[in-house]
């Protein structure tokens, strides 16, 4: 990223189903046999073929100058082992987000969120050298449903989560 871009600082909060409800749901875990909640109900793959797979990435500190979203699914993740990780997001429902818009959110071991359509996303970002996630969402997410919003073209800034 370029240096002549402005740091534009984010706090993360850690994940609560509260905190989270305008962009999704919080999924921890539960006793088998547990009844279906409505915080599985926001699940919604129905437009396409689910691809439920593991997703490594490499070196993902917390600075972005892009979000995206998915307008035709939601999107579920959760870390492979117990480590933390951070996530940005915006509102579904915005077509070009500001600054003032975005919440990122630190996501505990062992707990998942699912993005409703339309959320924005940076992310996931993680302090390890690499990462695997599991990730649920169409097959062909990031080809035909892959909307971006440059945040460096809008507002000349590169934003960084707590400051790293």
């Amino acid at each position: 990223m370029s240096d002549t871009l402005t740091a534009h600082a984010l706090t993360s909060d850690t994940v609560t189903p509260v905190g989270f409800e305008p962009y999704g749901v919080v999924l921890t875990p539960m006793e088998d046999g547990t009844p279906f909640t409505a915080e599985e109900a926001v699940l919604d793959v129905s437009n396409g073929i689910p691809r439920f797979y593991l997703m490594h990435l490499e070196d993902k500190p917390a600075t972005f100058v892009r979000v995206t979203r998915h307008l035709e699914t939601t999107q579920t993740l959760m870390a492979v082992g117990d480590v933390e990780w951070t996530i940005a997001v915006a509102a579904p429902g915005i077509d070009e987000p500001g600054l003032d818009d975005l919440r990122a959110f630190r996501i505990p071991p062992r707990t998942a969120i699912t993005m409703r359509k339309g959320t924005w996303h940076a992310g996931p970002f993680f302090a390890e050298p690499s990462m695997d996630f599991v990730n649920l969402e169409l097959d062909d997410t990031n080809v035909t449903d892959h909307h971006n919003h440059r945040l460096d073209d809008a507002f000349g800034v590169r934003v960084v989560i707590d400051g790293e």
